[in-house]
């Protein structure tokens, strides 16, 4: 069976899958939609697509579609996922899900009441490098894992014009950066009972840099820190009783891990993907559609609702409260 996707957006995210998309056994894209019928055509143009619509309503509405990706801004995230569930369609949607954690609840509600699949594009979770950090935690060479440390910098100068920094289309350093450090805590220790946070905004209101102490019930914590306006080494440490494990390095897409270990001293697995990493993800996606499955064992659904309820406290503390959009 062959899964037919169509791709909402005509950014950079979107190329990238696109590209992916090729190298994905039993999936087609058959349809792009944007805001902009001169981009969808070239888009289509660009990657053999055969139809492209100049509206979102138009492609939510192709019956050719069984599965929608969606790579627009953040704000617009809500909306189409909910429209396209609505229309029965599978969803693939980018992180972050949402800009509120209650529109979150409310696609993960839909998307169960229409039994479809829905998914937050969590690319990293499919890595063999975080699979092979798993089975090292799983088997207990590190122990029990008490702190979960690291950052994600991405510096950019402030750009007002720029999607990252507008409020009105979900800028800002945490629903970029930040939702894959909150994730990676989440995959490990689970949902925390208690945040501290601080950080700096933008004079629009944008957070540009947050840091956040989460605690577990378990008595374990994560030290997290994410930027627009720095640098850093995009590093994790996984820490355990007897143990610990280097991330990196882009701990949001590595390559290898290396496990600090009292039997064995350190040892540097490798675990490099082809081409940009998407393809694992888009390929288990296709898989699990197909199996009639409505939400992903290694993104269940659970995870992206606690992620999204975190960024949402952790935002509302700074007066910051980036909108979803309602309408398409």
């Amino acid at each position: 069976m062959s899964i037919q996707w169509g791709i909402a957006g005509s950014g950079r995210i979107s190329h990238m899958i696109a590209a992916e998309f090729g190298a994905v056994e039993d999936a087609e894209v058959v349809a792009v939609g944007s805001r902009s019928t001169e981009r969808a055509r070239a888009f289509a143009v660009e990657f053999g697509i055969p139809h492209a619509h100049g509206s979102y309503e138009a492609l939510v509405a192709d019956p050719q579609v069984d599965a929608l990706y969606i790579g627009t801004p953040n704000a617009r995230h809500f909306p189409l996922a909910l429209a396209a569930i609505d229309a029965g369609k599978a969803v693939l949607v980018e992180k972050s899900m949402c800009c509120q954690g209650e529109h979150a609840r409310q696609l993960i509600r839909a998307a169960a009441e229409r039994r479809v699949f829905l998914m937050e594009g969590m690319w990293t979770r499919f890595l063999p490098a975080i699979r092979a950090a798993h089975q090292a935690v799983e088997s207990g060479r590190i122990g029990q894992v008490r702190t979960l440390q690291g950052d994600l910098f991405a510096h950019r100068p402030f750009d007002p014009t720029d999607r990252l920094f507008a409020p009105e289309l979900g800028g800002g350093a945490m629903l970029d950066l930040g939702v894959y450090v909150l994730h990676f805590a989440q995959d490990f220790l689970g949902a925390p009972c208690s945040m501290q946070c601080t950080g700096r905004c933008y004079d629009n209101g944008v957070d540009a840099d947050m840091g956040l102490q989460l605690r577990y019930d378990d008595g374990s914590f994560a030290q997290l820190c994410c930027s627009l306006a720095g640098h850093g080494p995009a590093r994790m440490v996984i820490a355990g009783t007897e143990g610990f494990i280097e991330v990196g390095p882009r701990f949001h897409h590595p390559s290898e891990i290396t496990v600090h270990a009292p039997d064995d001293g350190p040892q540097v697995i490798s675990e490099p993907f082809e081409g940009s990493g998407y393809r694992l993800e888009l390929q288990s996606v296709t898989d699990a559609i197909a199996s009639g499955a409505t939400e992903h064992e290694l993104v269940p659904l659970a995870d992206s609702l606690a992620v999204s309820q975190t960024m949402t406290e952790a935002l509302d503390r700074f007066g910051y409260r980036p909108h979803d959009q309602l309408t398409l």
